[in-house]
Formats: C-alpha cells, sequence, structure tokens
C-alpha cells in the first residue's frame, strides 16, 4: 500500500511538472502571438492548465502531502527560452506554433506514461480527462501551424 502511494505520488508529481510547464509556455507564447484568436485561446489554455494542475495537488493534499513545489523542468524552460529567442529574432505566429507543439508532445508522453500506471479510478478517470484536453489542444496547435506555413 505504501509503495503504491509512493508510485502515485510520484506519477502525479510528474504530470504536475509538465502542467506547470504547459501552462507556462501556453502563457508566453500567447502574449507573443499576433493573431488574435490564437492569443486568446492560448491565454485560455494556460488558465485550464493551470486549473488541471490545481486539481492534481488537492489530490495529492488528500493524500497528506501538504505542500507540492513543482517548478516545471528545465525543457520547459530551456523551450520558452527559444520561443521568446525566436520572436525576437523576428519569427512569427508559425514559429511559436511550432514550439507550442513540441510543448503539446511533451505533455503526450508525460499523460500515457502516467496512465500506465495502476493509479485509483478516480485520478485515472482525472488524467484521462485531462489527457483528452491535452490532445484536442495539440491538434488545434497543429492545424493552425499548418495553416500558417501553406
Amino acid at each position: 500500500m505504501a509503495e503504491t502511494l509512493k508510485i502515485e505520488k510520484s506519477v502525479l508529481l510528474n504530470v504536475i511538472e509538465a502542467l506547470h510547464d504547459s501552462q507556462k509556455g501556453f502563457a508566453e507564447i500567447g502574449e507573443h502571438l499576433k493573431d488574435d484568436q490564437l492569443k486568446r485561446y492560448f491565454l485560455a489554455t494556460s488558465l485550464q492548465r493551470a486549473r488541471f494542475r490545481a486539481d492534481l495537488e488537492n489530490e495529492l493534499h488528500r493524500e497528506g502531502m501538504a505542500d507540492v513545489n513543482q517548478a516545471g523542468s528545465s525543457g520547459g524552460a530551456l523551450r520558452r527560452n527559444w520561443a521568446d529567442l525566436k520572436v525576437k529574432l523576428g519569427g512569427g505566429d508559425h514559429t511559436l506554433l511550432v514550439t507550442a507543439e513540441a510543448g503539446e508532445d511533451d505533455a503526450k508522453k508525460v499523460y500515457e506514461e502516467a496512465l500506465k500506471h495502476d493509479l485509483p479510478r478516480p485520478v485515472q478517470a482525472m488524467l484521462e480527462e485531462q489527457m483528452a484536453h491535452i490532445l484536442t489542444s495539440h491538434d488545434y496547435v497543429k492545424k493552425h501551424r499548418d495553416e500558417l506555413k501553406s
């Protein structure tokens, strides 16, 4: 039982870290996008990722983990810095969407890995629901990236 709880905490902390990266990435890229519709989508998605993160943090609090300090990954920070540099060098919305899609690919992998574990049904359902949004978001970003490429 203790080992299962330890695995659950580790899995959720990995997902929370990915959500932190995603939340910050969508917010920062959203600030640089020129297309107003994309900008609104990115900023709204950033807020949704914050809610996903809070839901998982609450789950860990219920399990007795008092302090959840996940600051995001170094890879996520590097990707955000790279996107910022691309903007400064004159990269447009297409370039930013390429970066955002790479971040969504990473988020998909983290969720796929998390869902391989035998987690309590409510946690599993929460992750499945969140992953459905991540997949939809990935497809949205990719679609708009492809449209801007043409």
